[in-house]
């Protein structure tokens, strides 16, 4: 006698949270886009005009606010742009493919590598 326990998807997705609902992960990168955003605004407020700080404030924050809550696929923000670098430009280029039909060299009389 076999017993099976189904599981809803959603208790599968569950992350704990820790402050303000959000999970460890994006708590910290929101904090980290927050003291990135005051860091440019006040160290750049007087050297920039302060439209143009806070227009670089928003550039510089998104990323760091958008990896605490990017998922695709099962990937993270890191895991994704590592996949995407690897897949576009370090792994990138023609792939052939070439078939081998064993019967076929058989038929032929030639040696297949394989076996």
């Amino acid at each position: 006698m076999h017993i099976e326990v189904k599981i809803p998807k959603e208790i599968r997705k569950y992350k704990e949270s820790i402050f303000f609902g959000l999970s460890a992960r994006q708590f910290f990168c929101s904090l980290a886009a927050v003291l990135a955003a005051a860091g440019i605004y006040l160290g750049l407020g007087r050297v920039l005009s302060r439209e143009t700080a806070s227009w670089l404030c928003i550039v510089i924050a998104a990323p760091f606010a958008a990896a605490g809550f990017f998922s695709y696929n099962g990937m993270n923000m890191e895991q994704f742009v590592w996949a995407f670098i690897k897949s576009q430009i370090l792994f990138a280029g023609e792939r052939k493919y070439i078939s081998e039909n064993p019967h076929y060299d058989a038929f032929l009389g030639k040696e297949s590598e394989q076996w």
